[in-house]
């Protein structure tokens, strides 16, 4: 086990704790020495997590400490840095910036050496990009869903045809050479696929549709009913 993690799953020992934890009982849970454990809590102490404590005795954390809410092991870490990797990949403009803010965010409060874990050098997400749609702003779709607001899109399907839809969007699918609204589409009184690079302009309407989000999610998710792409 890496030092990073280690000091990270010493400092949960402590707080599941209500008593003094000895450095041979640490030790064992995270199969190592006892004195690399010792040299931990030192480096912990250091870093000003109060923990109290000596050899034979045990350690504790000081009452009324507690943690930042973001605590993350490596691996944890790791796992949330790739995931705003690929938000890059989306062409969602908005999510984007918000993936690199949460980095940030998270690098700030985390203690080194777990801060290392948020280093944008060592995992990276490639492929193909999906483009910027030029007629819809994805961020007005995420808000219309979870507002459950209805949506007037002006849409050309495969064969080119153009249309107007008042779709009821349900979700978001972010393939890498595109992105998807799924939604049901009141002209067809169906569930239907709406690629956002055929969109050719959007608008939030006033009217809503509260309460029914998640039953036609239930319906989409149970069939996969999605049909074509706004066919």
């Amino acid at each position: 086990m890496r030092k990073a993690s280690r000091l990270f799953e010493i400092i949960q020992i402590l707080r599941r704790s209500r008593t003094a934890v000895t450095a041979e009982r640490m030790a064992g849970e995270l199969e190592v020495s006892p004195r690399s454990v010792y040299r931990d809590i030192a480096a912990l102490q250091a870093m000003r997590v109060p923990i109290e404590g000596e050899r034979g005795l045990g350690y504790i954390l000081r009452p009324g400490f507690d943690l930042p809410p973001l605590m993350f092991s490596v691996a944890e870490s790791e796992a949330i840095l790739l995931g705003l990797a690929l938000l890059a990949r989306t062409a969602d403009r908005e999510l984007i910036q918000a993936a690199a803010s949460v980095n940030r965010k998270i690098a700030a409060v985390v203690p080194e050496p777990l801060r290392r874990g948020f280093d944008t050098s060592r995992l990276y997400a490639w492929g193909s990009v999906a483009a910027m749609p030029a007629g819809i702003d994805l961020a007005m779709v995420r808000t219309a869903i979870r507002d459950e607001r209805k949506l007037d899109i002006g849409y050309r399907d495969e064969q080119g045809r153009e249309s107007r839809r008042t779709i009821r969007p349900l979700a978001m699918i972010y393939y890498s050479e595109s992105n998807t609204i799924v939604g049901w589409c009141e002209m067809r009184q169906a569930i239907r696929n709406f690629r956002a690079d055929r969109v050719s302009d959007c608008s939030a309407l006033a009217e809503g549709f509260k309460g029914q989000g998640d039953e036609l999610r239930r319906q989409w998710v149970s069939g996969w009913a999605t049909g074509n792409a706004g066919g």
